[in-house]
């Protein structure tokens, strides 16, 4: 079961504020936890919003929106992906995760459990993604 990690920005990382070299040093040490337990699938940090777009959507109409984007609780900071047995263990991984704040203070993390592909039932469309070797 796949689990993504979704650190939330926040007015410093949308700030361009980088983070202490404790906070590195934090991280570091938590994703080689991952790593060694073999669980660890990706993760990384994003650029701030103004480097940015959206593309919003109506009907076959698409629009570009550039960043920066305001809200910073609808941002996400970066993610960490695991690959993990049980939505229990994803969630005692997940307690483990450093304060992701610059400032050691307020900070939000979010989970969301990837789909896989047998969630949707048999399809000729869910064959192609099979092929494509997507959802895995």
């Amino acid at each position: 079961m796949k689990f993504m990690i979704l650190v939330k920005a926040t007015k410093d990382s949308e700030a361009g504020v980088m983070p202490t070299e404790k906070l590195f040093a934090d991280m570091a040490a938590y994703h080689e936890e991952l790593v060694k337990a073999g669980i660890l699938v990706d993760a990384s940090g994003l650029q701030r919003s103004e480097k940015g777009w959206r593309i919003r959507y109506s009907g076959n109409k698409r629009t570009v929106v550039d960043g920066p984007f305001t809200e910073t609780k609808d941002l996400v900071a970066g993610y960490t992906v695991i690959n993990v047995k049980s939505r229990e263990e994803a969630l005692e991984w997940t307690k483990r995760f450093p304060n992701p704040s610059i400032d050691g203070g307020a900070a939000e993390i979010e989970v969301r459990q990837y789909f896989e592909l047998e969630d949707f039932g048999d399809s000729p469309s869910i064959e192609r993604f099979r092929k494509m070797g997507v959802g895995e």
